[in-house]
């Protein structure tokens, strides 16, 4: 699989990437087994970075995948996390995670927002911890967006600092809204930002943050290619989610005609997907969330196909349509 340099730095991703946060249990369980089964198959198939972050499952989601590549050979994988919630226990345990987070986990710890220096470093020492790891290659904020002074001025900083010093590989921030990160792109010093759910063959909102990025040399790292579950289908279904609630009927109607254009083309929605991020020289790489061996089997396949200059060009006009257009 094809791997790119981030940013101006020598860490490495591969094309696709491993969104882990389905390990920590995102909506419903998922047991061990099935869940070191995704990490391995990703590895068979060449995938060689992984995401994750504290607050996917309260730490599940890092301890699992720290277990799950215990016995591979560190030089040859890139790990990030996250910082900024910091977990701590609950004064209060309601017995689910569910209401407050998305994760089907106890509620034993709670997540409170610190985007200050000494919260990054507890945040970071306990992923590392947790990860069973030393060192972490890239260290993303995380949904600085309520925070957004705080993460400029203060936890950027820390972890520039870290980067300069060789205890982590490379800085970023990642959140779904393209207004934070076009300002941490202009204010910081980054070497990537990870846009979740923005720069997708339906929402191509992100175009003014790639814009920023070339001009300033950083990369983007798209993630959630599907938007949260719409375009994971060969046909979205009448429930189908969007931006992790039910999707509106335009926006329904108008996954539904990239879908149609793409079987006249002779490939699946998920495919040309996966495959739009890629497209601009950015875009080092596009990070999915898996919970099975056969979701990265498929995802893999598609990475690594590119559609037609015809397809592209037909499923352009249909996203380019004015009608139904996320907003």
């Amino acid at each position: 699989m094809r791997a790119c340099r981030l940013g101006r730095t020598s860490v490495r991703v591969s094309a696709l990437g491993f969104g882990a946060a389905p390990l920590g249990n995102l909506y419903t369980p998922l047991d061990d087994d099935r869940a070191r089964a995704a990490v391995e198959a990703a590895w068979d198939v060449g995938v060689r970075y992984y995401d994750t972050a504290p607050h996917y499952g309260l730490g599940l989601s890092e301890r699992r995948l720290g277990a799950a590549l215990a016995q591979r050979p560190r030089a040859e994988f890139t790990v990030s996390t996250k910082v900024g919630r910091l977990l701590e226990p609950h004064p209060a345990p309601t017995g689910s995670d569910l209401a407050a987070g998305g994760f089907a986990v106890p509620d034993t710890l709670i997540r409170r927002p610190d985007y200050s220096r000494d919260g990054v470093l507890r945040s970071l020492e306990g992923s590392l911890t947790r990860l069973g790891l030393d060192q972490v290659d890239i260290v993303y904020v995380h949904d600085p967006d309520d925070h957004l002074d705080a993460a400029i001025d203060q936890a950027l900083p820390a972890l520039v600092a870290l980067r300069d010093q060789g205890v982590i590989g490379a800085v970023g921030a990642g959140t779904n809204a393209v207004a934070p990160l076009l300002r941490v792109v202009a204010e910081a010093d980054v070497d990537a930002v990870m846009m979740a759910g923005r720069w997708t063959l339906l929402d191509r909102t992100a175009r003014p943050l790639l814009d920023a990025c070339a001009e300033r040399g950083v990369s983007m790292v798209a993630a959630a290619p599907f938007n949260s579950g719409l375009l994971s289908r060969p046909r979205p279904p009448d429930d189908a989610t969007f931006d992790y609630g039910p999707a509106p009927d335009p926006v329904l109607r108008r996954a539904r005609r990239l879908a149609e254009v793409s079987a006249r083309h002779g490939t699946v929605l998920p495919h040309a997907a996966v495959r739009f991020p890629l497209r601009d020289p950015v875009v080092t790489c596009v990070v999915a969330g898996f919970r099975s061996s056969d979701e990265v089997t498929s995802a893999a396949r598609w990475a690594a196909t590119d559609l037609t200059d015809a397809a592209w060009s037909d499923l352009d006009a249909a996203a380019e349509a004015a009608e139904d257009r996320p907003r």
